[in-house]
């Protein structure tokens, strides 16, 4: 496939635009921007702004998100969601591992032609737009 006819998602069926295609790593960065933000208010608010409790409470946003509504209260106002790449429901096991392989940072650095940072790539996720 040339190159120049290849846009991300599209060995999965996703659309070049629109809903269901890949956002941007701009609505990426704030739909993060905005689950951190949330995490540090919530950790000055209840304890005395611990790093290791604003850590846990943007793993907990992300994984009661990602198990209610596809996607973190960040994904939510971003417009993009979590999909599993075989269609479907996401299940348990994407919801409560993606925010802990996040967490790690790294996983989440290292993306491939499609955008899937190796935290989707391990559980079968794709980001979309709502």
């Amino acid at each position: 496939m040339a190159e120049e006819d290849y846009w991300p998602g599209k060995k999965f069926g996703l659309p070049q635009e629109g809903p269901r295609s890949t956002p941007t790593y701009l609505r990426r960065v704030a739909g993060l921007a905005i689950d951190w933000a949330l995490a540090v208010v919530l950790s000055v608010l209840f304890f005395d702004y611990n790093g290791w409790w604003t850590l846990a409470l943007f793993v907990l946003l992300n994984l009661v998100g990602g198990l209610l509504l596809a996607g973190s209260p960040g994904h939510l106002l971003a417009g993009i969601r979590i999909a599993p790449i075989t269609g479907g429901a996401l299940g348990l096991v994407a919801p409560v591992v993606r925010p802990l392989l996040i967490a790690l940072v790294i996983p989440a650095l290292i993306v491939d032609e499609d955008q899937r940072g190796v935290h989707d790539r391990l559980v079968g996720t794709i980001l979309v737009r709502r």
